[in-house]
């Protein structure tokens, strides 16, 4: 019987060590959203801190880059006034025709063709020039125009899932190999565990080894994947934390995601013009527009006597409101956006990988530091249920 019981107990904690790591694993990742009654309940810790270490990474990266700005410059801004004209124009007939149609519906469709036909050629020549300027202002005030955080913020919490993927996606394999070293280190602490079991079988003992089994196997787990920090050379080995071991991988998955789900064109066109600073982006847009009918003496002349003063002060505020619309349109378009991501990755990437490791740490550990002692107690807790499991059965139940 004591045989059996010193064979089992290296067993069971190696069980423990692999299960408890097992478990601090999911309890990083799941559940996605908060499960629970008031503050009693659990959400994954890295859903949960999802928001604040999207912040970090795009501080970090924002900081070595430059800003918002520079990152709006590789876009090749040339590339996005392509877009816009090339989305525009085949509907600047159908645009102009719905603003005169809100503004004096009767005296558009009394309008002779050659007068509106003027008025259509003269929006098209105009075009170009507007959207260059406009574009090039949106360029020199992005910073200001955009709050980022905000953005981010409103896409992490409709997307909680998003750093999970990143990490699941950049770290599969070390996830899996930090699980199965939890079975190891278990079975080492288990095999210490049993000449003492066999010496002063105590009721206490298994429970209380079992939790030292879990909590050791979990405080391991975690510290595998941050520490050490840099490259050490241990006898054979190169050891590093497994996720600073992968930092190429993590910034290369991290940018990818980043730039096709959070910040797209789309969306931060979107964030320009809705967002808590959409004021300054309309102010702007109504800028470039007013020169449309202001600096031309004959559009000016034609607008007020076709439809009045009042009507022309309606006709300049109805010409903005449709910008706007065709704006937000014309940076909906997946193609475009599919197109322009890339760009956005190669920049995030390079600053993700550009960081120095502690810089890289700082990213992932803050988050977890904050969880790390209740993911430790969780995993000595089931160490604890094991261990007084294997005592009732190697007392009580006959082999």
């Amino acid at each position: 019987m004591i045989d059996v019981a010193l064979l089992s107990v290296p067993i069971v904690a190696a069980a423990v060590g692999w299960f408890t790591n097992w478990l601090a694993i999911q309890m990083s990742f799941y559940p996605v959203q908060f499960i629970g009654v008031g503050f009693i309940g659990w959400q994954g810790v890295i859903p949960r801190k999802a928001e604040k270490m999207a912040h970090i990474c795009i501080d970090q990266t924002l900081q070595h880059f430059g800003d918002l700005n520079a990152v709006y410059r590789k876009l090749e801004p040339q590339k996005i006034v392509e877009q816009v004209i090339s989305q525009v124009t085949p509907r600047l007939d159908e645009y102009i025709d719905e603003v005169m149609y809100e503004i004096q519906p009767v005296l558009w469709d009394n309008l002779p063709l050659f007068a509106k036909n003027r008025i259509y050629r003269w929006a098209r020549e105009q075009l170009p020039s507007r959207v260059e300027e406009l574009v090039e202002d949106f360029g020199d005030d992005l910073d200001d125009l955009v709050d980022l955080k905000a953005l981010l913020s409103r896409e992490l919490e409709q997307h909680p899932d998003f750093m999970n993927r990143i990490f699941k996606q950049a770290g599969a394999v070390e996830l899996k190999s930090v699980i199965n070293r939890g079975a190891i280190v278990g079975g080492i602490l288990g095999a210490f565990l049993a000449p003492l079991w066999s010496h002063y079988p105590e009721p206490w003992l298994l429970p209380a080894g079992g939790f030292v089994v879990g909590f050791i196997t979990n405080w391991i787990a975690i510290n595998l994947i941050f520490s050490p920090v840099k490259p050490r050379r241990v006898l054979f080995w190169k050891v590093q934390g497994l996720f600073l071991r992968r930092q190429p991988e993590i910034g290369d998955v991290w940018a990818r995601l980043v730039a096709e789900e959070l910040i797209t064109v789309e969306k931060v066109a979107d964030a320009m013009i809705n967002g808590g600073r959409g004021d300054r982006t309309r102010a702007i847009i109504q800028k470039h527009l007013r020169p449309l009918l202001d600096n031309s003496a004959v559009m000016r002349l034609t607008a007020q006597v076709t439809v009045g003063m009042t009507g022309y002060t309606e006709l300049k505020k109805a010409m903005n409101q449709k910008a706007i619309l065709a704006t937000r349109d014309v940076f909906s378009d997946p193609a475009f956006n599919r197109e322009r991501a890339p760009v956005v990755a190669e920049v995030l990437s390079g600053q993700m990988k550009a960081l120095a490791p502690r810089e890289f740490q700082n990213i992932l550990r803050p988050a977890f530091r904050e969880e790390e002692l209740q993911l430790m107690f969780v995993g000595g807790i089931f160490g604890a249920l094991a261990g007084a499991i294997q005592f009732f059965s190697l007392v009580y139940l006959p082999f």
